[in-house]
């Protein structure tokens, strides 16, 4: 049993996916964001042996899709983010879910990996049977997915500066610096750009996120 921590933002127009826009609008860009969201949350749901859990920073009332997104948050356990940063909410947010869900490990991906799988996400939770971590890499040089059998280790990425070319190397330093035992998952690309959109779809083309996109200018 693995806690399958999700780190999500609201997906409210001119506050989500920004970088898509242009040649997206601010509405165009927040209903991919709500679209990459749920086709996360159905992987995460469909993980055998996977307790889901949403921490979520941003106004839902305002956002893409909100009741669909409510619908799917109330199948699981719904947390705030808390902490001042985004790399010290990381942390808060493996700390608030390990305190629900006391003695799992935590495997915690964000939103913007709509191609991601459930068979991906069992080997990822399998993998911290016999790792201290598990460390999923992104092409853009940060991570799509991180774990750790002791949730208490996510205490390390409080301090690691997170959306930088060097995000992931920091990360994984600090870990083998800790004497942490890192399993290296494959690697994923995130959605920032529409370049990077328009890779994403192609390989999923029957996802909410490949459709939402078919809307879109590229």
């Amino acid at each position: 049993m693995t806690a399958l921590l999700v780190v999500a933002k609201a997906p409210v127009p001119g506050l989500a996916k920004t970088r898509l826009c242009p040649p997206a609008t601010p509405e165009q860009a927040a209903e991919l964001a709500a679209a990459s969201l749920l086709d996360t949350l159905d992987a995460v749901h469909s993980t055998p042996g996977a307790h889901p859990v949403v921490a979520l920073t941003g106004d839902l009332d305002d956002a893409a899709r909100a009741t669909e997104l409510r619908e799917r948050f109330a199948r699981g356990t719904l947390l705030g983010q808390r902490g001042e940063g985004f790399p010290q909410r990381l942390a808060a947010a493996h700390a608030d879910t390990a305190a629900a869900h006391p003695g799992l490990p935590v495997l915690q991906i964000g939103m913007d990996t709509p191609q991601v799988t459930a068979e991906l996400l069992a080997d990822a939770c399998h993998r911290l049977v016999g790792a201290d971590a598990v460390y999923g890499p992104a092409a853009d040089g940060g991570w799509w997915a991180i774990g750790f059998r002791d949730p208490r280790l996510a205490g390390l990425l409080a301090d690691i500066p997170t959306s930088r070319p060097d995000t992931g190397r920091r990360t994984l330093n600090a870990l083998r610096t800790a004497g942490v035992r890192v399993d290296a998952l494959p690697e994923l690309v995130d959605v920032d750009t529409m370049h990077d959109a328009c890779a994403v779809a192609s390989g999923v083309p029957r996802t909410r996120f490949a459709a939402a996109l078919a809307g879109c200018p590229r």
